[in-house]
């Protein structure tokens, strides 16, 4: 049966892809609230439900097919889920970005500093991802200015509405200006369940996504921001340590890091 295949899948994928962003869209082009979208009005409210703050260290999660991106914050020795909110736009399809051009939105693991941050972007507010990391140097990657942005058009970014980011802004910034180095963005292709990798294992991103998802389930079980490397052009990942600050994607090997991924896969 064709959808069994890949390319049914693949298909199946752009459909489900193409129906969500019409309807974000048309919803967005009549000046209505995207569905799922938190009461933006009561940030204060629903932080102190959560016995959370403004400065508190932020981490944040992005899927591709699901168009939500996931905003944790640090509650005491790990971190909870504060916010779902749902991503507008993204362009592309499922899969990393690969050149400058192709319009794909990045996956992976990247990091956030201050530098990186701009209030004055065309799309009201954005942050860099800092695409390309040392991963996609690696691999001979080429893009530039892949943001997380205001508004709902992208070439290559997450485009999350002017309301969103300004939420999104006012806590990210509260925590870079409250100490916090850097903050990690995981930038996904889909939840990372079984379920999902076994119905794509015939796509070309298969093992980087088995890649990806290790960093996603570290995170799952621990709670807080993995560490990630590059060896020999795959990620692998560490537990993060509450109190340190999230280093920057390196390229290396050491033991800490390599000891749990099999080689052979």
């Amino acid at each position: 049966m064709f959808l069994l295949t890949t390319p049914g899948r693949q298909l199946l994928d752009r459909l489900e892809i193409n129906a969500e962003r019409m309807q974000h869209r048309a919803a967005f082009s009549a000046g209505k609230t995207l569905s799922g979208t938190p009461d933006l009005a009561d940030l204060d409210g629903r932080l102190a439900a959560k016995g959370l703050a403004q400065g508190d260290p932020v981490f944040i999660r992005i899927y591709k097919l699901e168009s939500k991106l996931e905003l944790w914050m640090q509650k005491g020795d790990d971190y909870v889920l504060f916010a779902t909110y749902p991503v507008c736009f993204w362009s592309g399809r499922l899969g990393p970005k690969l050149q400058e051009g192709d319009l794909q939105a990045p996956e992976g693991y990247y990091t956030v500093a201050q530098a990186q941050l701009n209030p004055n972007s065309r799309w009201y507010r954005s942050f860099n991802l800092g695409f390309p990391n040392r991963f996609d140097q690696a691999k001979g990657r080429t893009g530039s200015y892949l943001m997380v942005h205001g508004g709902c058009s992208s070439i290559g970014c997450y485009a999350m509405t002017n309301d969103v980011v300004g939420e999104i802004w006012t806590l990210i910034t509260a925590a870079l200006d409250a100490g916090q180095a850097r903050f990690a963005v995981m930038a996904l292709p889909f939840q990372m369940s079984e379920k999902n990798l076994e119905r794509r294992k015939g796509y070309p991103w298969a093992r980087f996504w088995a890649d990806l998802k290790k960093g996603s389930n570290l995170f799952d079980k621990t709670h807080i921001p993995p560490r990630a490397s590059v060896c020999e052009g795959r990620y692998v990942f560490a537990p993060g340590r509450i109190g340190e600050a999230v280093p920057e994607v390196e390229e290396s090997c050491p033991g800490s890091l390599a000891a749990n991924w099999d080689r052979t896969e």
